[in-house]
């Protein structure tokens, strides 16, 4: 490993040089079957014709011009996503380069919007306990576990963790005299693969709603067909105020970007904001390939039946060695007897990628394209590497 880098990263032992579909390979020529998509990223997989071919004509037409002006392909692209978002109320969108700085956004449009409304004092962001919503200081601030706060304060002030699930404290929580926002993800990631039950979201839509609080996902992990429908959010037939975005919209290209409902898509105004490079051409033509890929009903229909598919697998193989597994569509989480980060190394050796979250969760988010016989494939190795003793 190079002595380069600083040292943020535990980095399993390999070097990959290429990919293709669902494939990774090292300097030495091995090949890995990818459950991971670099964390949810490489929604498309590696290599995925269409998606290189936009990049390079992208690439050979324009990179970049500054956001004192509109490209072509930047006002397709954002023209395309807020209709995408269309069936949770999206108006308009901002776009960035990662979703922290979606949600970032997200945290300003709020503290505005009820600042102009309601005058100062009413600034609070609720989120949820083993939320994450990025590593920049505010959200940081707003990431509900302790162990990503360690020796990185103070932080931003204005933030409330609550735990999910409970009605009640939830409705304690939302105090209309302090409150700007609930920024909540509808399945959570880093924690574990947990889905938020349909009345707990069910009842902080109404009460954001009663309140003028405005309702926020942060769909950065769980969004863009990950789950099986284009946002999480739509598993719950609710209307947002605020949706972000990120990880794997553009598929694999950096990017981010925080969309507004009715509400809040006139809250920025002229220079309240910025990105150098969010939105920029090549960004954008990725992200019109995810688009018009994901964004269809067959599709997103496939994304279900693959991730059906794995944890039938696993399920059935009912070993005591495994201890639950949940999850939608490619999101897919399995609790094991053991360590994960272990498992992660042993996995690697097998060939095989996979993702932890929490000391006992393995995580799966393999890419949409992935094929039938290589989650078989996939499939078997873990059962090797779980159930063997």
């Amino acid at each position: 490993m190079s002595g380069f880098f600083m040292n943020t990263y535990h980095r399993l032992p390999v070097t990959f040089v290429k990919g293709e579909g669902a494939w990774l390979t090292d300097t030495g020529g091995k090949k890995y079957l990818d459950f991971g998509s670099g964390i949810a990223v490489n929604s498309l997989g590696h290599g995925y014709p269409p998606l290189v071919k936009a990049l390079q004509e992208q690439a050979a037409k324009l990179i970049h011009t500054c956001n004192y002006y509109m490209s072509d392909t930047s006002l397709a692209f954002a023209e395309k996503l807020v209709a995408a978002c269309a069936p949770v109320g999206m108006k308009k969108v901002f776009l960035a380069n990662s979703g922290a700085e979606a949600n970032e956004g997200a945290v300003k449009i709020a503290r505005k919007y009820s600042l102009k409304k309601y005058g100062q004092g009413r600034h609070q962001i609720v989120t949820l306990k083993g939320s994450f919503h990025g590593r920049t200081i505010t959200t940081l601030s707003a990431t509900g576990q302790e162990k990503f706060h360690k020796d990185f304060g103070p932080f931003t002030e204005g933030f409330v963790f609550i735990p999910g699930g409970d009605l009640g404290l939830l409705d304690r929580a939302l105090d209309q005299s302090q409150v700007a926002g609930l920024l909540i993800e509808a399945i959570q990631g880093e924690s574990g693969i947990l889905p938020q039950s349909a009345e707990y979201i069910t009842h902080a839509a109404k009460l954001c709603a009663e309140r003028d609080i405005l309702l926020m996902f942060d769909e950065i992990q769980c969004g863009v067909g990950r789950s099986g429908k284009f946002l999480a959010c739509e598993h719950y037939s609710v209307k947002s105020d605020i949706v972000t975005l990120a990880k794997g919209l553009a598929g694999g290209v950096p990017i981010g970007a925080v969309l507004a409902g009715e509400k809040a898509a006139d809250v920025f105004e002229n220079s309240d904001h910025g990105s150098t490079f969010g939105g920029n051409p090549l960004a954008a033509s990725g992200g019109l390939v995810v688009l018009d890929t994901v964004n269809n009903g067959a599709f997103l229909a496939e994304i279900v039946r693959k991730g059906e598919k794995i944890m039938a697998a696993v399920r059935g193989w009912n070993h005591p060695a495994v201890k639950e597994v949940r999850g939608l569509g490619l999101m897919i989480g399995v609790d094991i007897e053991g360590e994960a980060g272990a498992m992660l190394e042993k996995a690697l050796e097998a060939g095989l990628l996979i993702l932890s979250a929490g000391p006992n969760t393995l995580r799966f988010l393999p890419p949409y394209t992935i094929s039938d016989g290589e989650i078989e494939q996939g499939i078997g190795i873990l059962r090797k590497i779980i159930c063997t003793p």
